[in-house]
């Protein structure tokens, strides 16, 4: 004779949830791993350094000054950190606008990188302001600046994190056993994608127009009235770069994570992708030689700067574009994970030189990122590395989701 089933009371449920909550917290695999034992200490010295921002100021930790407002946090964390998220915005199009399903496994996974890098790379820009309570500014009313780009950037941001985690809840939803929950915020997924597309097509243009206003003060070479589309653009192959280099990475780490059936599939994923890649660069680079005809700056290319310029369009982006095209037609894997290290590499090539290198190029004096601003910029990143290894260990992002929502979806 079976036992009946005594329902659990209110309080029965919240310990049962706690004690779910508390043993996910605690660490899983081994510790001491290659990564852990590099990422630990330059965390510990870089939320150090943190500290010493906040308590003795902005210069005692970095080289940023009057005449150089923005350094490093800026001009790598945010301005370059930012193209790198655009797959996600890329990859929600294609699968939940243009219905091309074969990407839906590497959705999630995807758009939590996006919402990662976008939560961690607003706090650099909180870690770079001269002062950090203003960030409130745009959100509580206070000197609102509705003229501003960086009004726009900020609310662009705010919108856009939250419609990431709107995208991303129904996987929260599910790791939680949360039903209910799940059906509601699966029926808000479409609407947060059209919302978070539209969001995020106009900052990653948007973050290109902040340099419209430094006409005077960035190299000719790299300065144009078209930076802000050519900013977007360059978005969609930074994004998907991204997504093939995470996507390699994590084919190995979480193996056990990704089903069969999925990781059969990532080989015609990826030379898709380098396919997108491929025109995206076309694209690029072919605006990219109309403006420089348009500007005539023909003289300059006999500079160093000259060269600089050179060695980032041909280096960094006709080569890594044929070689996508050359595996895309060949299905290399490998040619493909080559161009996207190399196109990542491009990236943070060009948005440094528009904020950093080319940016008062002709000063006395050149901004050189101290030691600690390169720490605090690796800790950044180290410790988004660190909470996106914990999310795709215990939620449904790889692998399948489980029976209950996957009937609840169809």
């Amino acid at each position: 004779m079976t036992s009946p089933i005594i329902p659990l009371t209110k309080t029965a449920k919240d310990q049962s949830t706690w004690r779910f909550l508390m043993n996910e917290l605690k660490p899983r695999g081994k510790w001491l791993t290659p990564f852990n034992l590099i990422s630990i200490p330059i965390i510990l010295v870089g939320l150090a350094l943190i500290v010493i921002r906040f308590t003795e100021g902005l210069g005692a930790v970095s080289n940023i000054n009057q005449e150089i407002p923005w350094g490093l946090w800026k001009g790598f964390n945010v301005v370059t950190g930012v193209a790198f998220a655009g797959g996600a915005y890329v990859l929600t199009f294609i699968v939940y606008i243009l219905k091309v399903d074969k990407f839906h496994s590497i959705v999630r996974v995807t758009v939590l990188n996006g919402f990662l890098a976008y939560l961690f790379y607003a706090g650099a820009l909180v870690l770079d302001l001269g002062k950090p309570w203003n960030i409130f500014n745009p959100i509580i009313g206070n000197n609102f600046g509705a003229s501003s780009v960086l009004f726009l950037v900020a609310w662009h941001f705010l919108l856009y994190i939250v419609a990431q985690l709107i995208e991303f809840s129904p996987a929260v939803a599910e790791w939680l056993g949360a039903r209910r929950a799940h059906k509601l915020l699966s029926g808000l997924t479409l609407g947060a994608v059209i919302f978070g597309i539209t969001l995020s097509t106009l900052h990653q243009s948007g973050l290109g127009a902040l340099f419209l206003m430094a006409s005077q003060k960035i190299h000719p070479l790299w300065y144009n009235e078209f930076i802000p589309i050519l900013f977007l653009v360059s978005s969609v192959f930074a994004g998907l770069s991204m997504v093939i280099f995470e996507g390699s990475i994590s084919q190995r780490v979480f193996f056990r994570k990704i089903s069969s059936k999925n990781r059969e599939s990532r080989n015609s994923l990826v030379q898709s992708l380098s396919k997108i890649c491929a025109f995206s660069m076309f694209a690029y680079l072919a605006m990219q030689f109309l403006v420089f005809i348009h500007g005539q700056h023909w003289d300059l290319l006999n500079t160093p700067m000259g060269y600089w310029f050179l060695l980032e369009m041909i280096g960094f982006v006709l080569v890594p574009m044929a070689l996508f095209f050359y595996a895309s037609r060949k299905s290399s894997i490998l040619l493909s994970r080559v161009a996207a290290i190399i196109t990542i590499l491009g990236i943070i090539l060009n948005r440094l030189n528009v904020s950093i290198i080319a940016f008062r190029w002709d000063a006395a004096v050149h901004y050189v990122p101290s030691w600690m601003e390169v720490v605090v910029s690796i800790t950044i990143i180290l410790i988004q590395i660190w909470i996106f290894r914990w999310v795709i260990s215990r939620m449904p992002v790889l692998d399948e989701s489980p029976k209950w929502a996957q009937k609840a979806s169809h």
